[in-house]
């Protein structure tokens, strides 16, 4: 009996023993899978440009939820369950930082993450201006590169008291941003940009430069004013920009009007205008430079420095007149009086017939 007992109990604890030694097994075998895994997400590069120069910014106020989903938008993570895993293990949500990041090729989850947390890499914000031609479209680039909403630049820019300040009012205050590419701080506030792009402003105003638009006679904003209508008139072959001054300086000077189509689209306000019409050319308004004499009240558009060189160094000639070729070379006819002008703009008019465009 005694023996029955020894071999029941014998049996009894070296079926816990191989039900320890399997536990231990499973147990191992899960910890080696999880320790595995978390090597995985936390060490394996994530992150894939393909030589692809990606940023991702980081707006005051975002959610960490918005973020990983701009970086997943970005077409570089390799596994996004496991970046967005490791942003909540690292607990990202309570410590957003806003700035401009490089999504770096070969970074892992945990160097993203700690990135964004620390904000330690946060890259400086580059401005440029480009198709920039109403005060909204300028506050809406603005904010888009900077800290700061639309709104705060749109009330700086409308107002009098503070365009006066810089040496503007609400209509020439957009001579003062020269297109150019900047660096700027992640945080620099609406204010500060503003202080920025007019420091900018009296450096590129060399006393040369001066020195030239006195000579013509105007004005810096009138030069810039100029200019836009200059670089409207001539976007693709900027090699013809002085020529195409040269006219509006001979017209300003015999006190013609300028006539300058580019001014009446903007009149308008319509910027798929392909052809002028006299419906067009019927806008009362101070930009339309068919019914008023002189230069319009403000630029339509933020003219190139080329440009503004352009009109600063016009070449002479005695031309009044240019319509653009009828070959759509993006190049101009130019004519010394209306005959030999509208010799010029019936060409061009047919041409426009036969390629279909009637407005």
């Amino acid at each position: 009996m005694a023996t029955s007992r020894i071999e029941e109990y014998k049996a009894k604890a070296d079926r816990s023993r191989k039900r320890f030694a399997y536990m231990t097994s499973i147990f191992g075998l899960v910890l080696i899978t999880f320790s595995y895994y978390f090597y995985q997400v936390f060490f394996t590069p994530n992150i894939e440009t393909k030589g692809r120069a990606t940023y991702v910014t980081v707006r005051r106020g975002e959610s960490a939820k918005a973020v990983l989903d701009s970086i997943d938008a970005s077409g570089v993570v390799v596994d996004k369950l496991s970046l967005h895993f490791v942003a909540r293990l690292l607990k990202y949500e309570q410590l957003v930082k806003p700035g401009r990041y490089e999504l770096k090729d070969g970074y892992t989850n945990r160097q993203l993450i700690n990135d964004l947390r620390t904000g330690s890499n946060r890259l400086p914000l580059r401005l440029t201006f480009q198709n920039i031609r109403l005060r909204e479209d300028l506050a809406r680039k603005l904010a888009a590169t900077v800290d700061a909403r639309p709104g705060q630049f749109d009330s700086l820019l409308t107002s009098p008291q503070y365009t006066k300040s810089l040496g503007f009012d609400t209509t020439s205050i957009l001579t003062m941003f020269i297109p150019n590419t900047y660096e700027l701080a992640w945080n620099t506030s609406a204010e500060n940009l503003m202080q920025r792009m007019k420091k900018e402003y009296d450096k590129f105003w060399t006393p040369a430069r001066d020195a030239k638009r006195k000579e013509l006679g105007l004005s810096r904003a009138e030069v810039s004013t100029l200019a836009s209508i200059v670089e409207a008139e001539q976007q693709q072959h900027a090699d013809e920009r002085p020529r195409v001054a040269g006219v509006y300086l001979n017209r300003l000077q015999r006190g013609m009007k300028l006539q300058a189509d580019p001014t009446v689209v903007y009149a308008n306000h319509d910027f798929t205008i392909k052809r002028v019409l006299n419906v067009h050319l019927a806008k009362d308004s101070p930009y339309n430079t068919y019914k008023y004499g002189g230069l319009p009240p403000g630029p339509i558009n933020l003219p190139s420095i080329a440009s503004i060189d352009a009109v600063l160094n016009p070449e002479s000639h005695q031309y009044l007149y240019f319509c653009a070729k009828d070959d759509f070379s993006g190049y101009h006819a130019f004519a010394r009086n209306e005959q030999e002008h509208l010799v010029n703009a019936r060409r061009y008019q047919a041409a426009l017939s036969r390629a279909g465009i009637m407005k």
